[in-house]
């Protein structure tokens, strides 16, 4: 492609026990064979010859294993279930006092609560204020509810105050007797999250945050144990990248096979160099931009091959690069020191264009709400469009360096752009701060994570930085084995959690590494010439696109043997010609130039 050095530009939640699912209303019915609080008619059974640990390593109690259990069938509604378990194994989820004591709460008996808290033998006085100040807090609201406003006042007065407990909220209690009337305190509970109608749920559920765990169980224990064992394995898990979700059965691991070193598809329709690529944020369409000043979309079916789905011509240089829109319905396309084109991508057409006078426009990005798009320009301005292309915002930029990337941060605030040659800024746009990111050479490209917090900078010294750019900026890996000597080489981020680091080469092939080690885990040939841009499937990480002064795009996926390659573009493909005339699936656009509103 284009030189670097030269002037080319290069679950619901299933249903909860009766009371913990129930909209609440003031009395209560209960099953005789189950009590959904923890069964007070539980009798223990002696635990003749059941050992205190379970488990092959011995390192699991057994009461408590039990316990957790419990709570897991009866948040899952299995309350009979529950029941039984208690019953068979004489472990009680919780004693008979604290039984009471939710009871108790469940029913609005809210002294009685109190009086009950100071009996269940907590060794800790903090925490019996505590939860004491939980439950007076609630009472003090459903006293307003009902406007007892007089109630609500001496509860505040005499009984939360006393506890000598957030004195913070105790304040602004206070603020809300002085400045609401009750109908204005009423539409405000819902902000508290007090007007529901399962609030005293809530509320034992933050009791059950104060209590040891040994008094009340956790809600969600069980799946919060389980989901840790799981994310251990899959941090674990070396070559990570599966589409499917973990599995309970068995130990998870994946092979190297889950990596996308197969060339599926050869994509064709090009007519020269393609300089750049970028799958759709859905993952259901891939864009190409070539040196034949036409773009490309792709569109992938169901069965995951690649379709010509519209060729898009009208640039009179070279097309540079391309920019989905965020809900991926328009695309951007940029054309070599030109104009930028937005095109609609259901049906091909040029919907407007964006361009200044007297200037080319070099670079593009949406704004993360898709409301507007951001340009650079050949003078170094920086320009801000809105989507009927009137022009926003525009200012001087201080880049001394060839290199065109720009990014837009996840907020829609920060702004990251080439500062010098190995120099790139990090603007905030509302407070005006600047962050630099300093190398200590000329920087090519780099492109922005997901996530927003990392970005990855390629250089000419044939390494790969990655930097944390939400604390810091701070260099955190490096990436070396690709060739680099002119041209513009880009990377990108891939896979499950975007765990993979993915370039383009000046030796014809796709280099892969581990993004948390920095380990090259494959190599892949295939192209004949330069390898100028990879993208990986946000949506499928068993799917990988590269680009090539070859003049093919290919597309690389999990070793799968039974998987043979398809050619698209060639004339004996799909309908599809070698001048990327669609007969079947694709379409030729045009576009003269002209805005179109």
């Amino acid at each position: 492609m284009g030189g670097f050095e030269d002037d080319e530009p290069p679950a619901k939640r299933a249903r909860a026990s009766s009371v913990e699912s129930a909209s609440l209303p003031d009395c209560f019915s209960f099953s005789k064979s189950a009590n959904p609080l923890g069964s007070t008619m539980a009798r223990p059974l002696p635990s003749q010859g059941k050992e205190v640990m379970v488990g092959s390593k011995g390192v699991i109690k057994r009461e408590e294993f039990v316990r957790i259990i419990t709570k897991a069938l009866y948040s899952l509604g299995y309350e009979k279930t529950g029941a039984v378990l208690e019953e068979e194994s004489g472990i009680t989820l919780h004693s008979p006092m604290v039984n009471l004591f939710r009871k108790q709460v469940i029913d609005r008996h809210w002294d009685n609560a109190v009086a009950t808290l100071n009996k269940i033998g907590l060794l800790d006085e903090n925490v019996v204020k505590s939860a004491a100040f939980l439950i007076l807090e609630q009472k003090f609201f459903e006293l307003l509810r009902n406007d007892n406003v007089m109630g609500a006042m001496k509860t505040l007065r005499s009984e939360i105050t006393p506890l000598g407990v957030n004195r913070k909220r105790v304040h602004e209690l206070s603020s809300y007797m002085i400045s609401y009337s009750p109908q204005q305190l009423f539409l405000g509970f819902s902000k508290l999250g007090i007007d529901s109608s399962n609030s005293r749920l809530k509320l034992l559920e933050e009791l059950q945050k104060v209590l040891p765990p040994t008094v009340m169980v956790p809600e969600r224990r069980l799946e919060n144990l389980v989901e840790q064992a799981l994310t251990v394995q899959r941090d674990a898990c070396y070559f990570h990248n599966s589409i499917d979700g973990l599995s309970l059965y068995i130990d998870h691991h994946c092979g190297k096979d889950q990596i996308p070193s197969r060339t599926l598809q050869v994509l064709r329709a090009h007519q020269d160099e393609v300089w750049f690529l970028q799958f759709s944020n859905n993952g259901k369409y891939l864009a190409s931009a070539s040196n034949d000043k036409t773009a490309i979309i792709w569109e992938v079916d169901e069965d995951g091959e690649l379709l010509l789905k519209h060729t898009l011509s009208g640039h009179g240089k070279s097309v540079m690069m391309v920019a989905w829109s965020p809900d991926d319905h328009q695309l951007l396309t940029c054309g070599m020191e030109e104009a930028i084109r937005c095109w609609d991508v259901e049906s091909g057409k040029c919907i407007r264009t964006y361009e200044k006078s007297g200037l080319g426009l070099i670079s593009c990005a949406w704004f993360p709400d898709g409301k507007q798009i951001l340009s650079g320009l050949t003078d170094q301005s920086f320009c801000i469009w809105d989507l009927d292309g009137k022009e926003v915002d525009c200012w001087k930029g201080q880049r001394q360096s060839k290199t065109y990337d720009f990014a837009v941060g996840k907020d829609g605030k920060l702004i990251i752009s080439m500062h010098r040659d190995s120099t790139i800024l990090l603007l905030d746009r509302e407070t005006k701060q600047e962050r630099l990111i300093d190398e200590d050479s000329t920087i090519t490209s780099f492109s922005l994570s997901e996530d927003g917090d990392f970005l990855l900078v390629n250089l000419v010294t044939e390494e790969i930085h990655l930097w944390n750019i939400r604390n810091g900026p701070i260099r955190v890996n490096r990436y070396s084995g690709h060739k680099r000597s002119r041209f513009v080489i880009r990377s990108c981020f891939g896979g499950s959690e975007q765990a993979f680091i993915a370039s383009g080469s000046e030796d014809s092939q796709v280099y892969i590494w581990h993004r948390a080690t920095g380990d090259l885990i494959e190599t892949l040939p295939g192209h004949s010439g330069t390898v100028n841009c990879v993208s990986w499937n946000p949506a499928n990480p068993h799917m990988l696109a590269s680009a090539s002064d070859d003049h093919t795009i290919r597309i690389w996926g999990a070793k799968r043997p039974s998987l043979k390659r398809k050619d698209v573009g060639s004339s004996s493909s799909n309908g599809i010609h070698a001048n990327g005339n669609a007969h079947a699936n694709g379409f030729v656009h045009q576009c003269n130039g002209n805005s179109s509103k």
